[in-house]
């Protein structure tokens, strides 16, 4: 960010937002907006707490488990339809339906077909996080040289050699974009889920805390969550750069 002809840090941002909440909570505009500084000194008692610890562990297990399947399901899965005009032509309708169709709606079916437990929690993290990862996957495939596909076929590559060493890293920027997006969409998948399948973990906390008008401790189990998926989202665009020389080399 540039001010003035001076070029700040990237989280300069961050400072002048933090200044403007401080100010609207200092003035006492609204009840729902407390003062930063409030929200940051109570969100230093409450991470100690026992309620918060075992929330985090609730919420990360559910998230971490959601992601997994995401990504181990998804990933093949984009790669096959990419590799295979059938497969794409069969799958490709439902993934956009899905990606585009408000999951939040087929929360009641999950919980009808798999209970109220963690179960249903982490299949709709999945089902927030797998379909854009699927498609970035696919479309890794599709921009893959076609020249490093044929090579492997003269050395005599198998379909697994091929899948592993040609397909999946040629594909790869491609991929950690649509993990790094589906990683995001997960954490929304995992706070519904706690909010409508089973009342645990942060949800659970948001409940508590919005119904008894907390609001200091709303806010500060909201910037834990916030500053999360921020950390993990920023952690797989350094790799995205990282790897990003396969894009050059196709």
């Amino acid at each position: 960010m540039t001010l003035f002809g001076y070029r700040l840090p990237g989280m300069s941002s961050l400072i002048l937002w933090g200044l403007l909440w401080e100010l609207i909570g200092q003035t006492g505009v609204t009840f729902f907006v407390p003062p930063l500084s409030e929200v940051l000194v109570t969100l230093f008692n409450v991470i100690q707490t026992a309620a918060f610890q075992k929330a985090l562990y609730e919420t990360a297990y559910a998230f971490i488990a959601g992601v997994l399947c995401a990504t181990c399901i998804g990933i093949p899965v984009g790669i096959m339809m990419g590799k295979s005009r059938l497969l794409d032509e069969l799958l490709l309708p439902w993934v956009n339906v899905f990606l585009s169709a408000p999951l939040t709606a087929l929360v009641p079916v999950l919980m009808v077909l798999f209970g109220f437990g963690m179960k249903s929690i982490i299949i709709t993290t999945t089902l927030f996080g797998i379909w854009i990862i699927i498609l970035n996957a696919r479309a890794g495939v599709k921009q893959i040289n076609r020249s490093l596909v044929e090579m492997a076929h003269c050395f005599g590559a198998k379909p697994w050699d091929a899948f592993t060493k040609i397909y999946f890293w040629a594909a790869l920027p491609e991929i950690l974009g649509g993990v790094r997006i589906g990683v995001i969409r997960a954490v929304k998948g995992v706070i519904i889920g706690q909010l409508l399948i089973s009342i645990v973990g942060f949800g659970a906390l948001f409940e508590l805390y919005s119904a008894n008008f907390l609001m200091g401790h709303f806010w500060a189990v909201l910037i834990v969550l916030f500053a999360l998926a921020f950390t993990i989202s920023e952690f797989l665009a350094y790799l995205e750069r990282r790897v990003s020389y396969y894009a050059a080399k196709r």
